[in-house]
């Protein structure tokens, strides 16, 4: 059963506001376009400039946009009056009930979900915390979780929890997910449940009150407008938001077959790291990691230690051994290299979109310092136009 989420509004952060434009209504509108999925949202947005540009814009220069023809065009032209009522709706609900919709250009949107080519161009966030910390991970497995798992699971979690600046992501399902998220909240670790549904209601209902006490230190989020029930053709996106925000996903018990091993594909295809529990061979549940395990498909786990030495995590500190960046000291930048250096050192693995809007560059400079500070070795490019300090 599905129950209603919006009735714990109380649990909402007393400082969290959500400033909306005029943009998050094109915003909310493009992807609700028949036709226009995620990816070609983005491609719209990154060649008009704005959501906005898109719905404005010709549709004899529409189709020559790659990837979109005239089909697309046409599509756009008839389903923007529609879509623009739709959007108008979302923003009423998502108003009312004090959820803040992430586009992926905004500087809060998930960075690490930003460099996956299929991740949604906007999610809904009921909660408040930071995608973007240091170390994310996500743990999944099976709805059929024997004691066994559950624990290997709070244990985990538990020791986990010396690290700082640490998210757990899970999919808020029975088992396994529901399991790790009452162990983030029993150890104070800020916990994201990702759903297959509008956030109107929760489903399963019985996970309701874990997740109101989620969104007081964590969220729920979904990249479903309101309306959107959990139908089965749903939980590929919910899996692919999962596997694609975190740093690792970590697979506890799975059957041969299923939902948490799907989620494992898919963050190997994102070049995630993947971990999975060992469990008895006779075991149901445990053919799916052990299988993992034996195709070289996942590191195998037995404890915090192994997730540490393999992420590379500073033991002791509880932080990232990640070495501080030394190329400004040796380099002289000019004040508008020195300004890019300075919003990638506090907005990570950012999109050249992000970087346009939000950089306080001149937008026609920005490309030539980029290429500049990759020459001298200052920043990193990763596939889709995303860069980072090295």
């Amino acid at each position: 059963m599905a129950t209603n989420l919006t009735d714990s509004d109380n649990t909402i952060q007393a400082g969290m506001e959500n400033k909306f434009t005029d943009e998050l209504i094109y915003q909310l509108a493009l992807t609700q376009i028949t036709g226009i999925g995620h990816g070609l949202a983005k491609t719209l947005v990154s060649y008009c400039g704005s959501a906005a540009r898109v719905f404005k814009e010709k549709q004899d220069v529409l189709k020559k946009i790659p990837g979109i023809g005239e089909i697309i065009a046409g599509k756009i032209n008839q389903g923007k009056t529609k879509a623009l009522e739709v959007a108008e709706g979302e923003l009423k609900f998502i108003e009312k009930n004090h959820i803040k919709p992430l586009f992926y250009t905004d500087k809060d949107y998930p960075s690490r979900l930003k460099l996956c080519n299929d991740g949604p161009a906007m999610i809904f966030v009921k909660g408040n915390c930071n995608f973007n910390g240091s170390k994310v991970l996500a743990f999944v497995g099976t709805r059929n979780a024997t004691e066994y798992g559950k624990n290997i699971t709070e244990s985990l979690i538990q020791n986990l929890a010396v690290h700082d600046d640490l998210l757990i992501v899970s999919g808020l399902a029975y088992g396994i997910d529901i399991a790790a998220h009452k162990a983030c909240l029993k150890n104070n670790i800020p916990t994201v449940g990702v759903v297959a549904h509008g956030l109107d209601l929760l489903y399963p209902s019985a996970h309701k009150s874990t997740a109101d006490k989620m969104i007081e230190n964590g969220a729920v989020i979904s990249d479903f407008i309101s309306g959107t029930k959990p139908d089965r053709e749903n939980f590929p996106s919910r899996n692919r938001i999962v596997a694609g925000m975190c740093d690792a996903v970590i697979v506890v018990e799975s059957a041969a077959k299923g939902g948490a091993l799907i989620t494992a594909e898919i963050a190997n295809s994102y070049n995630r790291d993947v971990f999975a529990v060992p469990g008895n061979v006779n075991h149901e549940y445990s053919k799916g990691c052990n299988a993992f395990i034996r195709d070289n498909k996942a590191n195998l786990i037995q404890s915090v230690a192994d997730i540490e030495y393999f992420l590379g995590w500073d033991i002791k500190k509880g932080t990232t051994d990640k070495k501080p960046l030394q190329a400004t000291l040796f380099v002289e930048l000019n004040a508008d290299e020195q300004k890019l250096v300075d919003y990638l050192r506090q907005n990570s693995r950012s999109d050249i979109d992000s970087i346009c809007m939000y950089a306080g560059l001149q937008i026609a400079k920005i490309p030539n310092l980029l290429l500049t500070l990759e020459l001298k070795g200052i920043i990193k490019a990763f596939p889709g136009k995303v860069y980072d300090l090295t």
